[in-house]
């Protein structure tokens, strides 16, 4: 209660009284080192008339350190940095001690000046290191900072230790480093010592989580440190690469929660190319679905391209608005025109105003219906959205002449048991079909996996249901996904656009498949937690088999046929697929439009069926209302 009144005071008053206290300081030193040399408290007959010392050390004293700021450093951010200024304050409380007494003629000893100083420096420092813990606790919600080890004794890692030491959740205790020289050595007052220890700390509580700092490794080392950190059941957190430290955010902000993307079971793929750079720069671009989780990330890395105007469109209108609120300081500081518009790809009229008004030149599709279950349930609704907005959308950029056109596909388009799967492929069909026709716009679809982190992704539910205490809930054990991150997802979408020569389906190498189940348990370790299982059956967190749901398989694939070619980059591959004539695409397009506008769940999946390769629908086990 006293803290909180002491820290609600003005900031003037605040230091008026860490000047006050210095002061007083002072003055007990310069009496407890009277108490130390004549044995006796002040007067004492043995040191003479030296009652000035009273007055003068402490007032001169005051005088200085209100000229060295001393009462202006903050307690709660007192550190080692900060033990300069107080020695300082010490060695003018020595001089001022010395100069009184020769000024004043006193008979005190030449270490009485020394001495005043030594004490002052001992109680103002065990002053400011109580005041710092106590407000440090307070701060805290009166709970302990979490014991953590740093991992990297380098540069970054002592940065790291630095901005730790104004935190007021976390409390450093060692450094960790895999160099034998570095431990044997104290760095910045921590000990460094190696995995082996570490893994003892944390068995005996000392360590709760592991900082990686270690900005500079590779994805390959990265994997590997954290699933050997992560066994030892503590939570791992990591800075971000170098290139993203540049960002200005301090590093204890900069810390953040290991994620499935260090654990792809592969590199990231590095789609940087110039060619990236070159296609939108100066352009006109548009993005549909723009507030989701692909189209916003496209906007960010569309903006590193250095666009002329970026139009965004979703028909969100809180997702629309919360990814302006973050693109318009970028754009008002690159100096690129950004345009907003809330409209559904479906209305031809809209999307025809919308292109034509921002002049487009590139439009990048990535407006979808996406949950598996939803469209499921949803049928009518997941093709009106996914196949005719894509048609709309494609129809109204062929007809305004804009150079590229690229649709967001998804490897659950190829051979589909479901019908979201079946609307992309659909879609894909729709857009082949537009590219016979056109002699001017290149269209291309980007067929991917999984992205890590995106909405409906199962990342985020495993981690909501670790948060609530378990259990984490798989469809099957032997469930098989690709998997990408979300920037290899968009810069993916952006070279499609760079590499178009008209109808490409492009695909990136990602590697093996990962168990959905490896990754839960995974995902578990990087809490700190265990898997309850029959071979640890007092685990914290239980992986359960639910069944698979509707229209869902066991594994995804990339490629209806096996032909591929190269493009210019080594990662990424142009599939050729078999498309319909134009007759049957009209055909196709005018019987699922009649199954929507008669509401007709039976004939739509019965056009799927008959059209989609692969497509096997299920029997109805409850009443839809598509």
């Amino acid at each position: 209660m006293i803290v909180d009144s002491l820290t609600g005071l003005p900031q003037n008053v605040k230091r008026f009284a860490l000047l006050l206290i210095d002061t007083l300081t002072v003055l007990v030193s310069v009496l407890a080192a009277f108490q130390i040399i004549s044995g006796n408290v002040w007067p004492s007959t043995a040191m003479g008339a030296s009652w000035p010392l009273l007055l003068i050390v402490p007032a001169a004293s005051a005088a200085v350190f209100l000229k060295m700021g001393l009462n202006r450093v903050k307690v709660v951010t007192f550190a080692t940095h900060d033990i300069w200024r107080s020695s300082a304050a010490a060695v003018s409380v020595m001089g001022i001690s010395f100069a009184a007494k020769l000024a004043f003629g006193l008979s005190v000893p030449v270490g009485f000046g020394i001495l005043t100083g030594f004490l002052f420096l001992s109680l103002h420092l065990f002053l400011r290191g109580f005041g710092r813990q106590l407000l440090m606790h307070r701060m805290n919600g009166g709970r302990s900072r979490e014991p953590v080890a740093i991992y990297g004794a380098g540069l970054a890692g002592v940065q790291l230790l630095a901005a730790l030491r104004q935190s007021f959740e976390m409390r450093p205790v060692v450094f960790v480093d895999d160099s034998l020289a570095l431990q044997s050595m104290t760095v910045s007052g921590l000990r460094v010592v190696s995995r082996k220890s570490l893994e003892e700390m944390v068995q005996r509580g000392d360590i709760s989580r592991v900082l990686l700092a270690i900005p500079s490794a590779d994805d390959g080392t990265m994997r590997a440190l954290i699933e050997e950190l992560s066994g030892f059941g503590c939570e791992v957190m990591a800075l971000p690469a170098l290139s993203e430290l540049v960002s200005g955010t301090g590093l204890a902000t900069s810390l953040r929660p290991v994620t499935p993307d260090h654990l792809l079971g592969r590199a990231k793929v590095d789609l940087e190319t110039p060619e990236m750079a070159r296609t939108y720069a100066g352009r006109r671009v548009l993005i549909t679905g723009a507030g989701g989780s692909i189209g916003s990330e496209l906007c960010r890395q569309i903006i590193a391209c250095r666009p002329q105007r970026l139009t965004i469109v979703d028909h969100s209108e809180y997702a629309l608005y919360s990814v302006a609120k973050e693109l318009k300081p970028l754009a008002e500081e690159q100096g690129f025109e950004l345009v907003t518009r809330l409209g559904s790809v479906c209305d031809k009229a809209r999307m025809t105003k919308i292109i034509e008004a921002s002049e487009i030149d590139i439009v990048l599709f990535a407006a979808a219906y996406k949950h598996v279950p939803l469209v499921e349930e949803n049928e009518l609704e997941g093709v009106r959205n996914n196949v005719f907005g894509t048609r709309v959308t494609a129809e109204a950029a062929l007809e305004a002449n804009v150079e590229r056109f690229i649709l967001i596909s998804t490897d659950k388009a190829v051979r589909p048991t479901n019908i979201m799967g079946a609307s992309k492929r659909l879609a894909e069909l729709a857009i082949q079909d537009l590219q016979t026709r056109s002699t001017f716009t290149k269209f291309a679809m980007v067929r991917f996996g999984n992205v890590l982190g995106s909405s409906g992704s199962v990342i985020p539910l495993f981690q909501e249901q670790i948060a609530r205490g378990g259990p984490i809930t798989l469809t099957h054990e032997k469930v098989t996904r690709y998997f990408m991150t979300i920037s290899e997802a968009a810069r993916l979408v952006l070279l499609a656009g760079a590499f178009s020569e008209g109808g490409d389906v492009f695909v990136l190498d990602m590697g093996e498949p990962v168990r959905i189940a490896d990754l839960a348990k995974r995902l578990v370790e990087l809490s700190g937690l265990t898997v309850r299982d029959d071979n640890n059956p007092s685990g914290d967190i239980e992986i359960q088999s639910v069944g698979l749901r509707r229209g869902e398989k066991l594994y995804e694939e990339l490629l209806i046929g096996d032909t591929v070619l190269p493009t210019p980059h080594k990662k990424i591959l142009r599939a050729e697929e078999t498309h319909l004539s134009e007759i049957e695409m009209a055909r196709l397009l005018r019987r699922l439009q009649a199954a929507i506008e008669n509401n007709d769940t039976d004939a739509l999946r019965a056009i799927v069926e008959t059209s989609v390769d692969g497509y096997q629908p299920e029997p109805l086990s409850h009443e839809r209302i598509g």
